[in-house]
């Protein structure tokens, strides 16, 4: 990436990449002020956004849509095979195990892992359930660099020791608890409940 993007920005994108693949058509032109006026954002702020990446927009004319959307596949990685783990196997991360989505942004799910030896050996949606003991070599194996925590808050932390000493360097937490991670290891919480309390508030 030629240029560093703000947290903000980098979440718009993939809004952007689904509204435009919504549309169903890779050839002719779309404007920025278009897209904001679909997405209820303002124009000046998706041209911000947009020239993070490598397409251009031209006056008048506005950009190419089969362009905009490779470049913005471009920018995220959707073009490369991230291979990622999930840590918990309960109901969350099964359902996530199943869909299958993730694809669409270059990141292929390759294993699962549980405390439960009743899941062990099991597979959800051709995932492979495997015992904590089994972490280490798994990921080594895989290459994972990215994992998924889906476990209680009391032994969040204690799983994401583990993830990071078997060279998990990004997290995508949905445990509701804030993780310390060494320098190096990005983490992005996602708490569901919170979110929805926030939006509760607002009716």
């Amino acid at each position: 990436m030629e240029k560093e993007i703000p947290v903000a920005s980098l979440q718009r994108l993939p809004v952007y990449l689904n509204y435009l693949k919504s549309l169903g058509r890779t050839e002719g032109n779309i404007s920025s002020g278009a897209i904001a006026r679909a997405l209820g954002m303002g124009e000046v702020l998706v041209r911000k956004d947009l020239a993070y990446t490598s397409a251009r927009g031209r006056t008048r004319t506005g950009y190419d849509c089969g362009e905009l959307i490779a470049a913005i596949e471009d920018y995220l990685g959707c073009n490369r095979i991230l291979p990622a783990v999930i840590f918990g196997a309960g109901a969350l991360g099964r359902a996530l195990m199943s869909y299958g989505g993730f694809k669409n942004y270059g990141i292929d799910i390759v294993a699962a892992f549980d405390t439960d030896p009743q899941k062990a050996g099991k597979s959800v949606a051709d995932c492979k359930i495997y015992g904590v003991g089994e972490a280490r070599g798994v990921i080594s194996q895989t290459g994972a660099r990215l994992a998924v925590i889906c476990v209680p808050a009391a032994v969040a932390q204690e799983v994401c020791n583990t993830l990071v000493g078997c060279g998990i360097s990004a997290i995508l937490n949905f445990a509701p608890i804030l993780l310390k991670v060494p320098d190096g290891v990005n983490v992005r919480n996602i708490d569901v409940a919170a979110s929805l309390a926030i939006l509760s508030s607002r009716i």
